[in-house]
């Protein structure tokens, strides 16, 4: 039996499609529980009644004078995105087709926590049935990591997480509290999954606690370039092969995409045959080659040729993979 994972994603609540997940208003209800939309104690009756109304019927009216009535200007703010969010979900049939709508506009207007929700949401869904190794690397597509490159060796860790240890220690608001008052805490240590302790993942898949070695040649680096895969072939259709190499040696070297906006800075550099600076260099984590099962599905120029693929951190070390350039950056025909 496939074990279950990331629960708080709401897949459960999704309907399965022939071409993906269908939203439902449970998965919507869901979004309701969020810090964003709670009502705080001292929130007024308009906003407090908007929120039972749609705790009660996710998908109930909400009219223009609705909204207008919400007393905080924030809280007026927060409910404007999530029916913005609920608008567009019910434009198209599932999450994947409005993922894909999102990247042809010319920009996105949904707020991050709901496009990260969409992907976790399609990654799940990809990842059924899949290895704790896979699971830590799906976590990428939706959640900021931050990036160790010390001695060739590469270390993803869960941004938020770190955050909170840094903060808290690691428990909580009990946590901030003491470390307010300056009272010692019991290091929490970030373990790298390995062979022997990936399979704790499944107890602690919703602390993303474990962190990823995705030096080139390791368990993590693979386990990326597999979700790649699925995500790949899941959102266009092209079944490819992603592998990660340690360097681009290749003299007819046509097509690159960044996984995120400074490796797509970084390569261009090298592309165009400019200096880049060591420190800008140390920060492009990892090279993949992609390359394509059917020939047929490429423009004709790329056809045979690999396409490489960058993933670098930013200088303060945090990087935010972007799926989407999965989507919009390949040299898949359109025809």
């Amino acid at each position: 039996m496939a074990q279950d994972f990331w629960a708080s994603s709401g897949y459960g609540d999704l309907r399965r499609l022939p071409g993906g997940l269908a939203p439902t208003g449970a998965w919507l209800a869901r979004f309701l529980e969020r810090e964003e939309l709670q009502p705080p104690h001292d929130a007024g009756p308009a906003e407090i009644e908007l929120h039972e109304r749609l705790h009660e019927d996710p998908l109930a009216n909400v009219s223009e004078a609705d909204l207008a009535a919400v007393e905080d200007d924030d809280a007026r703010s927060n409910w404007q995105e999530f029916l913005r969010f609920r608008e567009r979900l019910s434009d198209f049939p599932t999450l994947e087709a409005t993922y894909r709508d999102l990247y042809e506009r010319d920009s996105v207007d949904l707020a991050p926590p709901f496009v990260d929700a969409i992907v976790q949401s399609i990654v799940r869904g990809i990842l059924e049935g899949a290895d704790p190794w896979l699971c830590r690397a799906g976590e990428m597509l939706f959640r900021r990591q931050r990036l160790s490159t010390e001695a060739g060796q590469v270390l993803a860790a869960d941004a938020a997480t770190l955050e909170n240890y840094h903060d808290s220690g690691g428990f909580g608001n009990v946590g901030r509290l003491l470390r307010q008052q300056n009272t010692p805490t019991v290091p929490v240590k970030m373990d790298v999954m390995n062979g022997e302790n990936a399979a704790f993942y499944w107890m602690r898949d919703e602390l993303y606690s474990f962190a990823l070695d995705l030096t080139a040649g390791r368990e993590g680096a693979d386990a990326l370039a597999r979700v790649l895969e699925r995500w790949v072939a899941h959102m266009t259709g092209a079944r490819v092969k992603v592998e990660a190499v340690p360097r681009i040696d290749d003299e007819r070297w046509r097509w690159h995409t960044g996984l995120d906006a400074d490796s797509t800075t970084i390569l261009n550099a090298l592309y165009r045959g400019e200096g880049v600076d060591p420190e800008e260099l140390e920060r492009l984590a990892l090279l993949f080659r992609l390359t394509f099962e059917d020939p047929s599905l490429v423009l004709a120029e790329m056809r045979g040729r690999p396409v490489y693929l960058g993933l670098a951190c930013r200088p303060d070390r945090t990087l935010k993979l972007k799926p989407q350039n999965l989507l919009v950056n390949l040299p898949l025909s359109r025809s």
